[in-house]
């Protein structure tokens, strides 16, 4: 039995401020609880019957899990230069997909650091009309693959979040958030001590969840923070401007659009601060 295992790091126990995840000795803590965490799934994976798991760190730059510290019956992808992000290496060998850490998407909610893949230009994302966050555009893609998602972790918003979507996977709660920026705290011991609990215990009842497909072609909105985010992905032939800061393309498939939603968002993130704009032949 083969597992994915998605990381983020804004789910994972302890963590409450965008501080604690900027390069300095509080990063470090975090580093350490984040590869503890995703630790306790693999540890439970293994239990459940697993014979192989890969890890893909899903945070940031993407190197964020402590290799030297990770359970060593894992594999590890880190770096930051994937065509697929979170789900690089994803394929349709893979049994199941658990994702440890992970956070609300960007809305009026107060999830704990919330956001959509990047939130200095991300307001809203669409998927065939269905807002969705990181999450659930995951388990969409992993369905086109026949995996399916079953173990999920992070705040309670989070949790309760993506059950209007995935309602039968098995969750484990972090922390309650308080608002975007606070949250009341649980152990991290005790955490990790539940993902080892219930990932076990998901992996055992694997053949009670079911892939997450969506009906194809697969049209994408993205509703960004500036409109000049919006009108620089308009330099990919097939983006169409529906306002002034919300865009929207049409593709035959998942895995196709999920390429060109990243090729969008990081086009919006340069243009943020007019970096596209200033280049030089």
């Amino acid at each position: 039995m083969k597992l994915f295992i998605s990381a983020d790091i804004e789910g994972i126990s302890g963590v409450a401020t965008i501080q604690q995840l900027v390069t300095n000795s509080e990063y470090q803590r975090f580093r350490k609880l984040m590869t503890s965490e995703v630790n306790a799934a693999i540890r439970g994976a293994f239990k459940g019957g697993a014979s192989e798991v890969v890890v893909a760190d899903g945070h940031g730059n993407m190197s964020n899990i402590i290799i030297e510290d990770l359970d060593n019956r894992a594999r590890l992808v880190s770096g930051n230069n994937r065509v697929m992000a979170q789900l690089e290496g994803l394929d349709d060998t893979y049994d199941g997909i658990i994702f440890i850490g992970h956070h609300g998407r960007e809305s009026d909610s107060d999830a704990v650091i919330s956001h959509t893949l990047a939130g200095v230009c991300v307001k809203e994302m669409k998927i065939n009309n269905q807002v969705v966050g990181e999450t659930e555009m995951n388990a969409m893609v992993a369905g086109k693959f026949s995996v399916p998602p079953i173990f999920i972790s992070g705040d309670d918003m989070y949790v309760s979040e993506v059950k209007e979507t995935l309602p039968n996977v098995r969750s484990v709660v972090s922390k309650y958030a308080r608002n975007r920026l606070a949250a009341e705290l649980i152990h991290p011991e005790e955490v990790r001590k539940e993902i080892e609990q219930k990932v076990e215990t998901a992996v055992k009842d694997l053949e009670q969840y079911e892939p997450l497909v969506i009906k194809e072609p697969i049209t994408f909105e993205i509703n960004f923070k500036g409109p000049q985010q919006a009108q620089m992905t308009t330099t990919i032939p097939t983006v169409q401007m529906i306002t002034p800061t919300r865009i929207r393309f049409t593709c035959d498939d998942i895995v196709t659009a999920y390429k060109q939603m990243w090729g969008c968002v990081i086009i919006a993130m340069a243009a943020t601060n007019g970096i596209l704009g200033s280049v030089n032949s």
